[in-house]
């Protein structure tokens, strides 16, 4: 597979495999024709990577849309990047296995680009418990099998952290092609992106844009909206410049049209050092999402 057949930039992977630095989150979308009408605006708009999960309940409708559209755009599979991941109520040996490959025939594929272990706890344990740890490595070395079987070109994490990354690494010497984790001005990763650095994980953010509520407080962000007037983009596009300008991935996630057409042109534009180190600096350390620190 060639990098090429984007049109947007890409990370190699330390799998070898290119991820598009942009892709499109599909978290909350849900029906057969908003899935068809949202993938169809994204690949016109030049998106090739899609995010889901199993705990979506969506991958089967990504599967059946992008089995009519992508020969109507005159792609193949191989075209796009498709990442899915492992539901926390599938951990353990065996069962992650089954669940991937439920994924992947619910979407209708032959592989996928990457499988990501969706948290590192449990469902239906404490998450002090220290089960969490055998079965999130259990699932770990399923997914090695499913990649040696090129079932999945790359395998990672999400909502990890960096004692979680190390334990699994340290038990089989395979290193994460990728950590997907909440990141955004108002909660810099900074040490997390330094430990992925590293190692060679990319780093992957959700929630870019904050949340979906009526008052998001990262748009509304008065900083954020001074350097999006010197710009004359939007506070959506200056928040996802600032990651991609950092070669982080971003998945921004919208239903409207508009809006995911503008997510992804922010290629015209640069955003100064300055202007970045004042992003940085509005750092709280507030999680809109999920925060798995208590996840032994």
């Amino acid at each position: 597979m060639s990098s090429q057949v984007w049109k947007y930039p890409v990370i190699t992977l330390n799998s070898n495999s290119f991820i598009p630095l942009i892709g499109l989150g599909t978290y909350k979308i849900k029906g057969r024709d908003l899935i068809q009408r949202c993938l169809q605006v994204a690949l016109v708009s030049g998106y090739r990577s899609f995010d889901t999960a199993s705990v979506y309940k969506n991958e089967s409708d990504i599967g059946e849309a992008m089995n009519e559209l992508l020969p109507e755009l005159g792609l193949q599979r191989k075209d796009v990047f498709i990442t899915s991941k492992l539901g926390p109520a599938n951990q353990g040996k065996d069962k992650c296995r089954k669940a991937c490959l439920e994924s992947i025939q619910r979407l209708q594929c032959d592989y996928l680009d990457l499988y990501l272990i969706h948290w590192p706890g449990t469902q239906g344990k404490k998450p002090e418990e220290p089960v969490n740890k055998e079965l999130r490595l259990q699932s770990w070395q399923d997914m090695i099998q499913l990649h040696k079987e090129g079932k999945v070109k790359a395998i990672g994490v999400s909502n990890f952290l960096q004692h979680h990354i190390d334990d699994i690494i340290s038990e089989t010497n395979f290193v994460p092609a990728v950590l997907q984790i909440e990141h955004h001005p108002h909660l810099v990763q900074d040490n997390l992106i330094s430990y992925c650095r590293q190692k060679g994980i990319h780093f992957q953010a959700y929630s870019s844009l904050g949340t979906s509520v009526v008052e998001n407080k990262l748009l509304s962000d008065e900083t954020v909206e001074d350097i999006a007037k010197i710009h004359s983009k939007t506070t959506a596009q200056i928040l996802l410049k600032w990651a991609v300008q950092q070669n982080i991935g971003v998945i921004p996630k919208s239903t409207n049209p508009e809006h995911i057409r503008e997510n992804m042109d922010i290629f015209d534009f640069s955003l100064s050092q300055q202007e970045i180190d004042i992003l940085n600096k509005l750092d709280k350390q507030i999680h809109y999402c999920w925060n798995p620190k208590l996840v032994s």
